[in-house]
């Protein structure tokens, strides 16, 4: 079973205070980039792998869908989701991403933000999603980009007067434990090439693939990302099955 640190208290209460828990979509940078891989939402039927809030459920059925189905390994998350939620179209299911079995052919749109990345086993997750997808459907995901999860303790560091991003054992795939918001936060490095690698296996088509780092649209508006062009945070992955 996949680590539940969402249900720890202090993790919970840690992550309510990031802006995009308290804002929503547009408050993560990379949700520009995100929305530039998925076309019209319109009559899909859309699952959610590790929902969250139910904030991408709550825009998909906004924008057009006529069903989304969200699925997380949290109680706390998933409560707090229906909390928000009030539209019929939109359900949770309380899931472990690691085993989860999901119904063939049922899905337009299989989409996951920043979840994969705590997956033991993530090439049978992609097996699962191609199964679940009719003919053309898509998967859209974002995960921590393996720049980002190959230190054992991410962070940057000064070196020779310059802030830098130290970089551990890149190709060693594992679990990292890292201190995030909680103590013992366990992450699963993979390499650039295993997580695309694992996709085409799964029978998809790769159409984009995007790392991403902010742009100087974004730093004009969020100085504070200027730290983030070191090394990109976030890998998005779009692809499609035949």
């Amino acid at each position: 079973m996949a680590q539940n640190i969402y249900d720890d208290p202090g993790f919970f209460d840690n992550y309510a205070q990031l802006p995009r828990s308290q804002h929503g979509l547009d408050a993560a940078g990379e949700w520009p980039a995100i929305k530039a891989l998925l076309a019209a939402m319109d009559g899909l039927d859309v699952v959610d792998l590790g929902c969250g809030y139910g904030w991408f459920c709550r825009w998909a059925a906004e924008a057009g869908a006529a069903s989304v189905l969200g699925l997380d390994v949290s109680a706390k998350m998933l409560e707090r989701a229906a909390a928000d939620t009030d539209d019929p179209r939109i359900t949770y299911r309380r899931e472990d991403l690691d085993s989860v079995e999901l119904p063939e052919r049922e899905f337009d749109l299989v989409y996951s933000s920043l979840t994969l990345h705590y997956l033991a086993d993530v090439s049978r997750l992609f097996g699962k999603v191609a199964s679940a997808l009719r003919p053309g459907g898509r998967l859209v995901c974002s995960l921590e980009h393996p720049l980002y999860t190959a230190p054992s303790q991410p962070g940057f560091v000064e070196h020779e007067g310059r802030t830098v991003w130290p970089l551990d054992d890149y190709s060693v795939e594992g679990p990292r434990i890292t201190n995030w918001l909680a103590d013992g936060v366990v992450k699963q490095h993979r390499t650039i090439a295993t997580y695309v690698n694992a996709v085409a296996d799964a029978g998809f088509a790769i159409t984009r693939m995007v790392e991403w780092a902010p742009t100087p649209a974004d730093l004009d508006e969020h100085p504070d990302w200027a730290i983030e062009v070191h090394r990109p945070p976030f890998l998005l992955i779009g692809a499609r099955v035949a």
